[in-house]
């Protein structure tokens, strides 16, 4: 017998306990290879005044075990509580985020016949979490998205659709808007994608690729996109697919991987015994594969595809002429180990064991060292007083030799010069100086010096955003309308 793999274990709230004990119960069963150390996350945790929902001591097991199998955990309503799976994936490096997608007509019903895998950036994004209320009418939400984050996960889309034979790759993006960051993003995928010939690969705008996925996720295979598109995406791909409650994911990095189900912990049936711990099943099968016991995981996986196959459903995808048994939690893992060892005969059985995920070697690219050169800046004000010409007419005296105001936006639109007079303006304000050549530049102290100035003229200064070009390009957008 090899030796047993230490894992962390968190059995969460809300019906994270009645999933997980139904989950380990099932993996004990088909000899599954593990010792966990169970640790404490969550709505206790966080009510005993730790405000990221796990304790220092957790995070020890965590760094040990390096393998971390989690059930949903509840994060209180209100300031200061932090999302425990975003702080848990920043912390321990989990850039990808792994969410299979398989339609498992006619057992579960769906309208759609789909096989595709979501790999969603991990770390980035608007999930960075950066937020400030800059007006009394006015908040901000900074996106942040970097060329290493962008080049590793799409370098894992492709790798794992190589390691796995999948046959394309489609970046989702909206960089028809955001040229700058969703524009990088696309770059890295078309400069990445070209070292992998064999693979087939495309690039959709996110609205009209949620769109397609919706109404034929038959065109997709592996799909790799940005944070936030990659969360929503994958929820409305589990629920084209028949059911939430269904898809497991993986958050995995250079050294850690974290397991769970995609849902929630459901609160409101937490107790009953009633709750699909399927999500949590799947999840665990791909750490059975993470931790090299895919024998274990294809065991499992058939024997979950036979036990839907033979109509024992829990209530959440129960349906008449279908089911045959609505099975509660603990029931429906019996079954499943009822038929360890068997193999669905309609369903098409799993072979985990041909498609080993050992562990992708993900290299990221030096940076190389641009020539940066500040060039402008954007002077940002909280003003309810003033009118667009009033504000520019005060500004315009701000300028010198070396710099001039160029325009005022309001919600990034140009609302002067020629500004429009149907235009809605709130209190926030973005004033745009730039330098007369921009061969020369500006210097750090014509925007120390405008922020003194212009706070001596009683302008309130939120901030300022320093405008660069980056050997010889522009390093920001324009105004819209500008």
């Amino acid at each position: 017998m090899s030796e047993k793999r230490k894992i962390t274990v968190a059995y969460g709230d809300g019906i994270g306990p009645e999933i997980m004990e139904a989950t380990l119960e099932i993996l004990y069963a088909a000899g599954a290879q593990i010792e966990p150390e169970v640790i404490e996350i969550g709505e206790k945790v966080y009510q005993s005044g730790v405000y990221s929902g796990i304790k220092p001591e957790a995070w020890a097991s965590l760094r040990r075990t390096r393998v971390f199998l989690k059930s949903p955990v509840t994060t209180p309503q209100g300031g200061g509580f932090k999302s425990l799976n975003v702080t848990t994936r920043k912390a321990l490096g989990l850039f990808a985020n792994v969410r299979p997608v398989t339609t498992l007509n006619p057992f579960v019903a769906s309208k759609h016949t789909m096989d595709l895998v979501i790999v969603r950036e991990n770390e980035e994004d608007l999930y960075a979490g950066i937020e400030h209320q800059q007006t009394q009418d006015t908040v901000q939400c900074l996106k942040l998205i970097s060329k290493q984050g962008s080049e590793k996960i799409i370098r894992y889309a492709f790798e794992y659709a190589k390691a796995y034979n999948r046959r394309k790759v489609t970046c989702f993006s909206k960089d028809n808007i955001m040229k700058l960051t969703d524009g990088l993003f696309h770059k890295m995928f078309d400069q990445i994608g070209a070292e992998y010939p064999e693979i087939e690969k495309d690039h959709r705008i996110i609205d009209i690729g949620s769109a397609l996925l919706a109404d034929t996720p038959e065109k997709f295979d592996v799909i790799v996109t940005l944070n936030l598109y990659g969360d929503i995406i994958s929820d409305i791909a589990a629920q084209v697919a028949g059911s939430v409650g269904l898809c497991g994911s993986a958050n995995v990095g250079d050294q850690c991987a974290m397991f769970e189900a995609i849902h929630g912990s459901a609160p409101d049936i937490a107790g009953k015994g009633i709750a699909n711990p399927s999500g949590l099943i799947n999840g665990a099968l791909m750490m059975l594969v993470h931790i090299n016991q895919p024998e274990v995981a294809e065991k499992i996986h058939n024997a979950w595809l036979k036990t839907l196959e033979d109509g024992i459903h829990t209530g959440d995808i129960y349906k008449e002429g279908i089911s045959k048994v609505k099975a509660g939690t603990a029931e429906f893992a019996r079954a499943v180990i009822e038929r360890l060892g068997m193999k669905p005969g309609i369903l098409k059985p799993v072979e985990y064991s041909r498609a080993i995920q050992k562990g992708f070697e993900i290299k990221v690219s030096p940076i190389v060292k641009q020539e940066k050169k500040l060039v402008g800046f954007d002077l940002f004000l909280d003003n309810d007083q003033l009118n667009p010409d009033q504000i520019a007419e005060k500004l315009r005296k701000l300028g010198n030799d070396a710099m001039y105001l160029a325009f005022i936006s309001n919600r990034g639109l140009k609302v002067w010069p020629d500004g429009l007079p149907e235009s809605f303006c709130t209190s926030h304000w973005r004033c745009r100086f730039k330098a007369h050549d921009l061969n020369v530049g500006l210097q750090a102290t014509d925007v120390w010096q405008t922020i003194k100035t212009a706070g001596e003229q009683g302008f309130d200064v939120i901030k300022t955003e320093n405008l660069y070009t980056f050997d010889g390009k522009r390093g920001y957008t324009d105004a819209q309308a500008e």
